[in-house]
């Protein structure tokens, strides 16, 4: 691997002779410009406009311009002697936790190797105490012709010198998030976590690919094989915006299921399904019960009771009649028996 920078991290009285490895690359697919009439290579010269002339590389130094036009020359050694600490040093100035520290202001990473065996016991008890503390270590670090902050951090048991950008360079984002004031509903909040859940099972950052890349390389294997470029099919377009965020919310849901069964041929975690269950489930709930109805409490008219009262002294009169009517015809079935047993003993 490729040294691109050598120095020293000195952290106190302790210093760290150590060398910078890129830790990073990029697998773009390598292109260049070309006339589109007849694909002549297309290059770029370096032209004096002084002389008119073309001029080789060697003779190519950085320049400044005033406001009032003059042009300052720079060269190499004029860069190189800059009266910079941190062109060899790399200074630790404090231990933060890496929360303070903005993800935005994050650029390029490299590893840090020692220069050196006896450079071995100070990298270790710096990479210890920061994976002890749980801390980045901040630091300045002069990489070519700028001056950036750094952290030190640890990543796979190495250290690890990430540059950073200056907090003034951090656009503010005042004025881009919606200002006014939006209520979410504890059942759509629940409802986007199980979406979150769901989404997040099985997850595996090692598996993501670059499908751009994939897609451009088949277009040039097409095209110098001389068949059909591939061609995807058009995408559905997206809503312009959201009606229901709920039935969304819902749907993406069941979709997320149903692609994390496709893909790892299993179902989602028991939990996580669960609390889907549960967050579908209350926002039905929410949405579809209807509201507690006030039962007024009931009021009878005065004709209402004078009818009832009616209507139970009539139905207690048809009951005597009824009991009277039943005893005379008993009585009379009784006499009627006695005469014929009589009559029948003479």
């Amino acid at each position: 691997m490729q040294t691109t920078w050598k120095g020293t991290i000195s952290f106190g009285l302790v210093s760290i002779p150590v060398h910078l490895y890129s830790a990073t690359q990029e697998h773009d697919v390598p292109l260049h410009q070309v006339h589109a009439k007849d694909g002549g290579r297309v290059r770029m010269k370096r032209y004096c406009e002084q002389e008119e002339k073309e001029v080789p590389y060697a003779e190519i130094a950085k320049g400044y311009e005033s406001p009032d036009g003059r042009t300052v020359t720079l060269s190499d050694q004029d860069l190189a002697d800059l009266p910079l600490p941190s062109k060899k040093i790399i200074d630790v100035l404090a231990f933060v936790d890496a929360s303070e520290i903005d993800p935005l202001m994050f650029s390029k990473a490299y590893y840090v190797g020692v220069a050196d065996k006896a450079a071995a016991k100070p990298y270790a008890l710096l990479r210890d105490a920061l994976t002890a503390s749980g801390q980045i270590a901040v630091t300045k670090i002069a990489l070519r012709t700028r001056e950036s902050p750094a952290v030190l951090r640890v990543h796979d048991g190495t250290l690890v010198l990430q540059t950073c950008i200056w907090p003034d360079e951090v656009r503010p984002a005042a004025g881009i998030a919606p200002e006014e004031e939006v209520v979410v509903r504890p059942q759509e909040l629940k409802m986007a976590r199980s979406l979150m859940d769901t989404l997040s099972e099985d997850f595996d950052l090692a598996q993501l690919h670059d499908d751009y890349q994939q897609a451009l390389q088949q277009v040039i294997e097409a095209r110098l094989q001389g068949v059909e470029v591939p061609h995807e099919e058009e995408a559905g377009e997206a809503p312009d915006n959201v009606i229901d965020l709920m039935e969304a919310l819902r749907s993406s849901l069941k979709e997320a299921k149903g692609g994390r069964r496709r893909s790892t041929g299993a179902r989602p975690g028991p939990d996580a399904e669960a609390e889907a269950e549960e967050a579908e489930g209350a926002a039905e709930d929410s949405e579809q019960q209807p509201a507690p109805r006030r039962r007024a409490p009931a009021k009878k008219t005065t004709a209402a009771k004078t009818a009832a009262k009616k209507t139970a002294t009539a139905r207690q009169s048809g009951a005597a009649k009824t009991a009277t009517e039943k005893k005379s015809t008993a009585r009379k079935t009784t006499t009627a028996k006695k005469s014929a047993a009589h009559r029948t003993a003479s």
